[in-house]
């Protein structure tokens, strides 16, 4: 029986809950920044006190705030201020925007950026060295991938960095080099980045907070109330961020950090768990990676490429040594959430996490959240792994559409058919957490959502019955990867991810019922209104 009276009241609906005892509603009441009530108009309404604002949503459709389960939001947020390549066809177009930015910048100063994807040039190669001197020979260049895992750096870069033919590969990276000569070409992929990037100025603590403070709308606007800051810098520089705009409560997405593993005995020192933090700002577990990306083709992979005999992609770290950081992180009280992206980095992981189970199940300790970040391959025998080993698929199904041209070509139609497996991991009984990988991907969860319903571009390709039509999901269990599936997967179920009596008011308005509408209607739908703590922190224009 409730006993006061709600602050706001939404009515006149179509509110999918995502809660399995009441899924369908068409009015919600909000009373203190917490759901008080979920049900028909009329017994809401009776509910109404005289200062309860009212809102009539016109048949338009209510679901949780959406959880994006793996972002890099500092990143973007930073990167927005960098040139942006990821509309770019040729390396013609990349090199004509370095040219304009020398123009702005004196010599000697940096020119970053990234978003190229050399795979959706013509001819898919490497851009070398020699391009980026032609326009920028007196100034740093740093450009990267689509994928995050290469950049494409200048001949100043590189002396900086004093990289040169006779700098060997180090552990985990390659630096593509030109066959006849021995010279860096330019390419540095995986731990060989470092080389170069070590040499950037780090931005400051100050730019990130402006940076980020700016940036929340834009997630706003996409129906975002939460992130998985999937990463951070050594230096912590996410955490600090965030930190620091909750500390002046200007903190307006709910975030859970993830940690640096090269800090990990730091934190394990420190005694820091997972879970510590309030309902904005709580810790979550221990980034780490197990291999590379398929554009840059260092994924790492039981078979090779296709025509490709010599290149198993990389593994960018030993398994004994990722299985003690794993034990080591699981014994402290903090999950692993590991990057894996070829089948074999994810059979990989799944070996060390079933002894990791094991050792958890042995010592009497609490079972932790680990998740595989991006589970991009599997192999058929692996497949049914993870809901045995209560493991989480922390996917984004913007990539499935993204990269399937590139899948196709690389990995072959037979692996394919495992490739981005949303449908076959859930009747296995997997429990799916969706997010966008941005600046990698846009953080559009709509666009994220139409992928993971119909496998297809917005455009239409490959055809009506989408990439691997067998691995397509419904739109209800892809809004719950986002919402309640996300909340699982930060250990945040009995606080967020449905609209609940006694949860966060966290919400988002449509403009059209994505869940039981066509899925054509997805692409046309927008974001009418996002609710945070019961507060409107945004609302489209003439909403």
């Amino acid at each position: 029986m409730v006993s006061c009276h709600p602050d706001l009241i939404l009515f006149n609906g179509r509110v999918h809950t995502m809660d399995a005892a009441v899924p369908f509603a068409t009015a919600v009441a909000v009373y203190q920044h917490r759901i008080l009530a979920v049900g028909p108009d009329e017994e809401i309404l009776n509910l109404r006190g005289p200062e309860t604002q009212t809102v009539d949503l016109h048949g338009r459709a209510v679901v949780p705030g959406f959880t994006d389960a793996h972002i890099h939001f500092v990143s973007w947020a930073l990167r927005r201020r960098q040139l942006d390549l990821s509309d770019t066809t040729t390396p013609d177009e990349v090199i004509e925007r370095v040219a304009e930015r020398v123009q702005q910048q004196p010599p000697g100063t940096w020119i970053l950026g990234g978003g190229f994807d050399r795979n959706a040039w013509p001819g898919a190669a490497w851009p070398t060295r020699q391009m980026l001197d032609a326009v920028a020979p007196e100034h740093l260049v740093l450009l990267h991938s689509k994928d995050g895992h290469s950049v494409w750096v200048n001949t100043l870069t590189l002396r900086l960095a004093h990289v040169s033919a006779e700098t060997p590969d180090p552990p985990g990276g390659r630096i593509v080099r030109d066959p006849d000569t021995g010279e860096p070409t330019g390419i540095l992929s995986e731990t060989a980045v470092e080389l170069v990037r070590r040499h950037v100025p780090s931005p400051t603590l100050a730019d990130a907070i402006t940076a980020v403070r700016e940036a929340q709308s834009h997630a706003w606007a996409a129906g975002l109330t939460g992130i998985h800051e999937i990463d951070d810098t050594e230096d912590t520089l996410a955490f600090r961020t965030f930190q620091a705009l909750r500390q002046s409560g200007e903190l307006g997405l709910r975030v859970m950090q993830n940690l640096p593993a090269q800090r990990l005995d730091s934190f394990i020192q420190a005694g820091v768990q997972t879970g510590f933090g309030d309902e904005w700002l709580r810790i979550g577990g221990v980034k780490c990676f197990m291999d590379g990306a398929l554009g840059s083709r260092t994924a790492y992979m039981l078979q090779p490429y296709e025509g490709e005999a010599a290149n198993l992609g990389v593994a960018t770290v030993d398994k004994e040594e990722m299985l003690q950081l794993a034990l080591r992180a699981s014994r402290a009280g903090l999950p692993v959430h590991v990057h894996a992206i070829g089948d074999r980095a994810n059979r990989d992981i799944l070996d060390i996490l079933e002894t990791v189970r094991e050792d958890e199940r042995k010592a009497g300790r609490p079972l932790l959240r680990h998740r595989i970040e991006h589970v991009q391959l599997l192999h058929p025998d692996d497949l049914p792994r993870l809901a045995r080993l209560q493991i989480i698929a922390s996917m984004q199904p913007i990539h499935a559409t993204s990269d399937m041209q590139m899948a196709e070509r690389f990995w072959g139609p037979e692996r394919c058919r495992l490739a981005y497996a949303w449908h076959s991991l859930l009747d296995a009984g997997t429990q799916l957490a969706f997010g966008s990988d941005a600046p990698v991907e846009s953080f559009d969860v709509l666009a994220g959502l139409y992928a993971a319903v119909t496998r297809r571009r917005p455009d239409g390709t490959p055809g009506p019955d989408g990439w691997q039509p067998h691995q397509r999901i419904t739109a209800e269990e892809a809004v719950r990867a986002y919402t309640l599936g996300a909340a699982y997967a930060a250990g945040e179920e009995t606080i967020k991810g449905s609209i609940t009596p006694g949860k966060l008011a966290d919400m988002v308005v449509l403009s059209h019922d994505i869940i039981t509408g066509p899925a054509e209607e997805i692409p046309i739908t927008r974001v009418e209104a996002t609710l945070i703590d019961g507060r409107v922190v945004y609302a489209a224009p003439g909403a």
